[in-house]
C-alpha cells in the first residue's frame, strides 16, 4: 500500500491560453522534505496552490492525505499546515496570544510555550509583529503553521529575507519537526536550502516538471569536474568526468605543487540553470 501524502496525475491549469501547469505528475511520500524549484512563472505557486485547495484545477487527479483538496473539510485543514510567502506584518495579537487563539482551531494542539521555545522566540513571546524582526516574523508563521500537529506542512519560501544565520537555525527548526515523521513541501529561492534540506528536487519549467530525484542524484547529471591549473604560464581547464585521473597526469608533468590547482564540483545550481536553460531569470 502506498505511504504517498502527496499524489498528482495529469495537472493542468491554464489563465488564457497559457498553461501555468502542464500534466505534471508528481508522488510525495510519508515524512520526506520535498523542494519544488523553478523560475518565475515555471508553476510552482499555481501547483502549490491547487495542492492547498486554494485554487481549482482545469483536468488531473490530486490526492493530498488521502482527500482531493477541493472538497477539504475542516478535520483534513487540521492535518495540514500553511506558511505563506507573506503575512501580514501588523496584529493587535502578541505572538502568545496569536498562538493561543489559534489552538482553539484544533482538536490537539501542540503546547503553545513548547512551541514559541522551538522557533526560538520565548524571548519574544509577548511581542507583536511589528515590534519583531522580519526573521522572526517567519518563525512566529512557522509556530502557526505547527501549532495544530499537521501531518503536512506548506512552507512558501520560507527564509526569504534571513540573515545567513538566522537560516541556518531555521533549517535545523525544519529537521526537528520532520524527525517524527513530518512532511514538509518547500519552496525556496535559495539552491543551497533545497540542497541541504530536501530528500528530494523536483525542478519545473514552464509547467512542466523536467527532473526529480535526489540533490546528489541530481547533481551527478552535470558533466563532471572543473579543474583549473597553470601550465607553462598560461592558465588551462578543463572538465572531465574523471578528475583523479587528470591530477595523476598533472602531478606527473609537474615537479612539486601544481600552480593555481582548482577542483571545482558541479554544484546544484550548476545543474539547475542547465535544465531550465532561458527560463532561469534568476530566480528559483
Amino acid at each position: 500500500m502506498s505511504d504517498a501524502v502527496v499524489q498528482v496525475s495529469g495537472l493542468v491549469k491554464s489563465y488564457g491560453g497559457v498553461r501555468a501547469v502542464d500534466g505534471l505528475d508528481l508522488t510525495i511520500e510519508r515524512g520526506e522534505v520535498f523542494a519544488l524549484l523553478g523560475p518565475n512563472g515555471a508553476g510552482k505557486s499555481t501547483t502549490v496552490e491547487i495542492l492547498e485547495g486554494f485554487r481549482t484545477r482545469d483536468a488531473g487527479d490530486v490526492s493530498v492525505l488521502g482527500v482531493d483538496p477541493v472538497m477539504a473539510t475542516r478535520s483534513w485543514r487540521e492535518r495540514v499546515g500553511l506558511m505563506l510567502q507573506s503575512t501580514s506584518p501588523r496584529s493587535v495579537l502578541t505572538a502568545r496570544e496569536a498562538l493561543s487563539h489559534a489552538t482553539a482551531l484544533y482538536s490537539d494542539p501542540r503546547d503553545v510555550d513548547e512551541t514559541l521555545a522551538a522557533v526560538g522566540l520565548t524571548e519574544k513571546s509577548d511581542a507583536k509583529p511589528q515590534e519583531l524582526s522580519g526573521g522572526q516574523r517567519r518563525r512566529l508563521d512557522v509556530a502557526l503553521a505547527v501549532i495544530g500537529r499537521p501531518e503536512l506542512i506548506f512552507l512558501d519560501e520560507p527564509t526569504t529575507g534571513f540573515d545567513p544565520e538566522a537560516r541556518r537555525q531555521f533549517w535545523g527548526l525544519i529537521q526537528s519537526l520532520t524527525a517524527d515523521g513530518t512532511t514538509v513541501l518547500l519552496t525556496t529561492h535559495y539552491l543551497d536550502e533545497a540542497d541541504h534540506l530536501a530528500d528530494r528536487i523536483g525542478i519545473l519549467s514552464a509547467g512542466r516538471l523536467v527532473a526529480l530525484d535526489s540533490p546528489a542524484g541530481l547533481r551527478s547529471l552535470a558533466s563532471g569536474a572543473r579543474v583549473t591549473w597553470t601550465e607553462d604560464g598560461t592558465a588551462r581547464t578543463e572538465t572531465t568526468a574523471a578528475p583523479t585521473a587528470l591530477l595523476r597526469d598533472l602531478i606527473a608533468r609537474h615537479d612539486g605543487e601544481i600552480p593555481g590547482l582548482e577542483v571545482v564540483h558541479p554544484s546544484l545550481e550548476d545543474v539547475y540553470l542547465d535544465l531550465i536553460g532561458a527560463d532561469a531569470g534568476g530566480a528559483a
